[in-house]
């Protein structure tokens, strides 16, 4: 019989931290779960405390996310250090920069709900008190937004940090440096040897992609928006002192737990208008609109396009940022960082100062704390902005009646009109540039490469890139449903809704149709007697849907339109669940 009068080893009170993890790991019914988790390692002392979840999205098939082993090991140390237990898990990356211009990039997008998902998944099923998720490529920080939005968990969002520039016949170089080459190779303008040699240079090492292209775009934003620690997103890469933020990063999550520091008290419609307007005064990523609108459905507040209208074309443009300007990530870096964006917007009166952030501090405080290199370009002052206006807009009109973005960024242009070069795929598209078949005038239209109908909204950056490359950026116009890499610029309108394969008017543009883009009166229009527009539309089909299984057929079943943010937790999803609750 057993000793009545022994000492019971489950008689320990619940750390009062431990709001989730308890029902996984605290009593005699858990037994045979901390068994389970002892033959890993984990001790008593281990699960009497909070457990933090670190999501990693390590993968090697990029730079963009190569260092988050060694910054995990660092995450879980500060967990440890300030009483916490982590567990690491690893979620999904697809890189945009190897996988543009193939069948892969329609992975990438869908890529960022997979994140999403499998976060949310795994913190669910082992009921985690906090996370930490270390992010790097495009689609992993709006991914891990989502997660923590949907969550509500206390937690926080760490970028792995930029890539250094490479280095070039005594220039800076990235990778969008490599893919106008392609254009300009392809147009005779310089040898194999000279692409060959830029290829070797442009990628020194780990760290995501160097200029103002989506992925710094939106870990500017998720500072901005309170959920990553200020100043700590922009340290590069292989800076020595990325390992020291890491370490903090995870002493913070469990300060976060303990204090109940929820993701919902901190992301609210204030931060993100803040976030919307450090986005234009950077000239950053038109991506960034697409996933600003998905994080704030999974939050649960109203956000629609034309707050980026409103807001870009009240915020002047201030950073000196590739891919419109000179400098890149780490420039702004040593700059003074995003402290110092903060702090123009705020001597504007175009910051909500008093909004929080996981570090305990307002977004005000962070701006005044700013430390300024003496003599720096990157980040000019408000009151003589490079441009007056933000580096994006929304057009609607005949052709984009739920909306479409313009990125404004990097040229002067306001108005274009020109005969429409169809195509239907983005490699056709390429296959013409390539053969030299678009001149100076045109306009480029790529449809049927939206959100369900490519699926997954491919970004366009082979496309526009050659094009920049052959020397026809200042002349051409671009339109799409799909996307656009952060590092493209030139004058080009995407995410037209509604899409092709919707029905959407982009999809009755025929060859050499007029269509005018004007910034000035926000309005994409396509000339063509509505008559002939009416025979055309009676005589549309949908197409048949590219994939008839699988991940890409699961979500061009449920994603939503451009202008709700892309998701497959939006209206097309409720409309389904509607229908099927009616019967």
């Amino acid at each position: 019989m057993s000793d009545p009068t022994a000492k019971n080893p489950y008689d320990r009170p619940s750390d009062p931290a431990k709001r989730h993890s308890a029902a996984m790991t605290d009593g005699p019914d858990r037994a045979p779960a901390r068994a389970m988790l002892k033959a890993i390692g984990f001790g008593d002392e281990d699960l009497a405390k909070p457990i933090i979840g670190v999501a990693t999205t390590w993968i090697e098939t990029m730079p963009c996310n190569f260092n988050q082993r060694d910054l995990a090991d660092a995450v879980k140390r500060g967990i440890r250090r300030a009483g916490g237990t982590p567990m690491e898990f690893g979620t999904v990356s697809v890189s945009d920069g190897v996988a543009m211009g193939t069948e892969g990039m329609k992975a990438s997008l869908i890529s960022r709900e997979v994140i999403a998902d499998s976060i949310e998944l795994v913190t669910i099923g082992h009921s985690f008190d906090g996370l930490v998720c270390l992010t790097g490529c495009d689609k992993t920080s709006p991914g891990a937004a989502m997660a923590l939005g949907r969550l509500n968990l206390p937690g926080l969002v760490l970028y792995n940090g930029t890539i250094l520039p490479g280095s070039y016949k005594g220039r800076d170089v990235t990778v969008q440096s490599v893919f106008e080459a392609v254009g300009a190779y392809r147009a005779g303008k310089i040898s194999a040897q000279e692409l060959w040699e830029l290829e070797n240079a442009a990628c020194p090492g780990a760290g995501a992609c160097g200029g103002q292209f989506t992925a710094n775009t939106m870990s500017m934003a998720l500072e901005v928006l309170g959920l990553s620690p200020a100043g700590l997103n922009g340290i590069p890469a292989v800076d020595e002192t990325k390992i020291a933020a890491a370490e903090r990063a995870g002493e913070m999550a469990v300060q976060l737990v303990r204090d109940d520091v929820r993701p919902r008290s901190l992301v609210t419609p204030h931060a993100l208008e803040n976030a919307i307007r450090a986005v234009g005064a950077t000239a950053g990523s038109t991506n960034a609109v697409l996933h600003l609108l998905a994080i704030a459905r999974e939050f649960g507040l109203p956000l629609e396009i034309e707050a980026f209208e409103r807001l870009g074309e009240s915020t002047p443009v201030i950073g000196n940022l590739v891919p419109g300007g000179r400098y890149v990530a780490l420039d702004l870096h040593r700059a003074g960082g995003i402290a110092l964006v903060l702090r123009e917007l705020a001597a504007g009166g175009l910051l909500h100062v008093e909004e929080r952030t996981v570090d305990g501090r307002t977004i005000g405080e962070i701006a005044a704390s700013a430390v300024e290199q003496p003599g720096q370009d990157v980040v000019f002052k408000i009151d003589a902005p490079l441009k007056k206006t933000g580096g994006l807009t929304v057009l609607r009109g005949s052709l984009a009646p739920d909306g479409a973005i313009v990125k404004l960024a990097g040229h002067d242009r306001r108005q274009h009109r020109g005969p429409a070069r169809v195509f239907d795929s983005e490699e056709a598209a390429f296959a013409a540039i390539s053969a030299n078949k678009i001149v100076a005038g045109d306009v480029v239209v790529i449809r049927y490469e939206g959100p369900v109908g490519g699926p997954g909204m491919r970004e366009m950056l082979a496309v526009t890139a050659a094009l920049v490359g052959q020397g026809l950026g200042d002349s051409v116009a671009l339109i799409t449903d799909g996307r656009f890499s952060g590092a493209t610029h030139g004058f080009m309108v995407a995410h037209i809704a509604p899409e092709a394969a919707l029905g959407g008017a982009i999809a009755l543009v025929h060859e050499g149709d007029e269509i005018e883009i004007d910034v000035d009166a926000h309005e994409l229009r396509l000339h063509a007697p509505e008559a002939e527009l009416a025979t055309r539309r009676a005589a549309w089909k949908p197409p048949a849907p590219r994939y008839s299984g699988g991940v890409f057929a699961k979500y061009a079943a449920l994603v939503s339109s451009a202008s709700d943010g892309a998701i497959t937790t939006g209206s097309r999803l409720a409309d389904a669940l509607g229908r099927r609750g009616a019967k």
